[in-house]
């Protein structure tokens, strides 16, 4: 395959990421708590960042909010930047880490730095930018920072994290099938048993969705 064509190919698969991305955020946004909503657009973002590199992450990311801006959101201008920065700090660190570290742990590690990141960055975004936007007192979005935004956050990361875990090497295998990439873009090893991760990206997704549960007050 040329230059050229592998160019060709890597913007057709960046299109289909954000086209996807999109159709996710757009059906499967769900309120939580307070105005925070999940979504797993992120999902796609991350993997986009393992099979193409965290540029192709930020990419994505960036297209995506700004069409989720003039589209669905009423948040505006602040709304898309704070979606990008929440995307970009865990999909562009898990990937850069990924990148470095070919292997299950480094997938995993990534995962886990991304999860730390975004949680940082949006407690302090939030601190900062909640108040100008939505017109709270800063002291009364300081009192949501650990009940209400840090268990958002956690929750977010850690339920994107399943699903990556438990998606990832489906994904890369059927477009490995179908050509859209190459056997050398691949990662996780895809033949060795990860039972035990598996396992735990379940009991990890289990968890996420009894605390969405508990967090909307349905138990």
């Amino acid at each position: 395959m040329d230059a050229t064509e592998q160019k060709t190919k890597r913007l057709t698969m960046i299109g289909m990421l954000c086209a996807i991305a999109f159709a996710v955020m757009v059906v499967g946004r769900i309120p939580i708590v307070l105005f925070l909503k999940y979504d797993p657009k992120d999902v796609v973002i991350t993997i986009g960042g393992f099979i193409f590199g965290p540029l192709a992450a930020f990419t994505v990311s960036a297209i995506v909010s700004v069409i989720e801006m003039v589209t669905v959101s009423d948040t505006g201008f602040i709304g898309c930047v704070m979606n990008i920065l929440s995307s970009c700090s865990f999909a562009c660190t898990a990937a850069v880490i990924y990148k470095r570290k070919h292997t299950l742990k480094g997938a995993v590690t990534g995962l886990l730095a991304g999860v730390a990141l975004m949680t940082f960055v949006m407690l302090l975004w939030n601190y900062l930018v909640t108040p100008i936007y939505l017109g709270y007192p800063r002291e009364a979005v300081a009192e949501l920072l650990i009940p209400a935004f840090l268990p958002f956050n956690l929750l977010k990361g850690g339920i994107n994290t399943a699903l990556i875990l438990l998606l990832y090497k489906h994904i890369v295998n059927s477009l490995r099938k179908a050509k859209l990439i190459e056997d050398s873009k691949g990662a996780v090893p895809v033949k060795s048993n990860n039972t035990g991760i598996m396992l735990v990206a379940l009991v990890l997704l289990a968890t996420g969705v009894l605390l969405a549960l508990v967090l909307k007050g349905v138990i």
